[in-house]
């Protein structure tokens, strides 16, 4: 298939100096942060949703399967579009969606039904995956990386907050409020991003099929992109495999605590996050195949630690912090290595990786669920590490020749 697929026409931008300025990075960073903890404001409020339609753990966990799967479709489908269509619009659009989907959520009479609903908001919510690259594209260029990383910070906050906050709110106000709340916020992000978000006009000019198309050629080509989507997946899904099961944990012998105190270690996993910049500065005196592996590590010895002295509530916390390093280190190194492999199709490549990475969340939360309800949490904690060794593998030998399995450095990235 030719390049014309993936190399897309020249874009007519508006100067990026006339409409980007601080206001405006924040509140595409707050609309990041919130609209992603679209996802997981129901992981906190699983037991309570179970009790509610009366299902098992296993089963209520499929709840927060079925929002990553969403999201998973929102991306691959989706997400392409901003290539193709105007930003501004198409985002609108997706959180007048949200919005509703959120609150059929909220008044959901049956377990199917709320299943249903959860795999709209999941699609809807992939907004923030076309705010990241029309923030580059609107960024200058010697500001790019701070602006990008500023905004994408929003999301990796929004992604943890959102626990500590669905479950105090669940916990005094109930699990239905949570979500009412939640499509309140995304009218109200509709009504500001109307008024402050710029227009930008589409760079690719081909059709839907051919740029869906251009996406096969893009893996295809790309060993590295393959790689990199494996990695994701792996790592994420291991991710998932802890925070879909934690609330049933702490709610059980071991700790008897409620949904509030399940969100409270959102709060601990963003003191972990706020590390994970560093996992920039590793990248760039290292490379970024050297920071994915420390990622990796501290991922691999989180499980341990949560495996044998999860018991204990300092075991926890420290376990919790290290897996929310690791996890980002590694996720946000990968990131930058795929996007460093053809500048012109960044957005596509974005759908192929995190397609990748968010396909291996929903593994990770069925997987995980199904692992609590047979062997609880050494099956739990057995689970995760499992998927981090395979993120390890894969990382180091997939898709290369035996004499270039060892980890390059950053001049020799593909």
């Amino acid at each position: 298939m030719s390049d014309t697929l993936i190399t897309p026409r020249a874009t007519t931008a508006v100067p990026a100096a006339r409409q980007l300025d601080a206001a405006l990075v924040w509140l595409m960073a707050l609309t990041c942060g919130l609209v992603v903890a679209n996802i997981y404001y129901n992981q906190p409020l699983l037991a309570a949703i179970g009790r509610t339609f009366h299902v098992s753990d296993s089963r209520a966990s499929l709840i927060a399967t079925a929002t990553q799967v969403g999201y998973t479709l929102g991306m691959l489908l989706v997400v392409p579009l901003g290539d193709m269509l105007e930003r501004k619009r198409l985002m609108l659009w997706m959180l007048l969606a949200a919005a509703g989907c959120l609150g059929a959520a909220a008044v959901a009479p049956t377990f199917v039904l709320l299943a249903v609903a959860s795999v709209l908001i999941g699609i809807c919510s992939s907004v923030p995956q076309l705010l990241l690259p029309m923030a580059a594209t609107l960024a200058p260029e010697a500001d790019r990386g701070r602006i990008v990383g500023r905004v994408m910070s929003g999301l990796l906050i929004g992604i943890l907050l959102s626990r500590t906050v669905s479950g105090y709110v669940g916990a005094h106000l109930g699990w239905r409020f949570v979500f009412e709340g939640a499509a309140a916020l995304m009218l109200a992000l509709a009504a500001l991003l109307a008024w402050r978000l710029p227009r930008d006009r589409p760079a690719f000019q081909g059709s839907y099929a051919s740029l869906m198309q251009s996406l096969g050629t893009l893996v295809r080509e790309l060993p590295a992109l393959r790689r990199s989507a494996l990695v994701g997946a792996a790592i994420f899904a291991s991710f998932s495999v802890f925070w879909t099961t934690l609330t049933f944990y702490l709610a059980g012998p071991a700790y008897h605590y409620g949904s509030d105190v399940a969100g409270f270690f959102g709060l601990v996993g963003a003191l972990g996050a706020l590390a994970a910049p560093l996992a920039g500065k590793v990248a760039d005196t290292r490379g970024p195949r050297y920071a994915i592996t420390v990622g990796i590590v501290l991922a691999l010895v989180s499980y341990g630690l949560l495996g044998v002295g999860g018991g204990y509530l300092v075991g926890l916390v420290l376990g919790v912090i290290l897996l929310d390093v690791g996890v980002q280190s590694a996720h946000i190194s990968n990131q930058t290595l795929v996007f460093s492999l053809r500048p012109e199709a960044r957005s596509r490549l974005n759908t192929v990786y995190m397609t990748g990475y968010f396909t291996g969340g929903s593994l990770g939360s069925v997987i995980g669920g199904l692992a609590w309800m047979h062997f609880g949490w050494p099956g739990v904690c057995a689970t995760g590490g499992a998927f981090v060794v395979l993120a390890l593998v894969a990382h180091r030998y997939y898709g290369r020749p035996a004499s270039q399995a060892v980890l390059p450095t950053a001049a020799t990235q593909p």
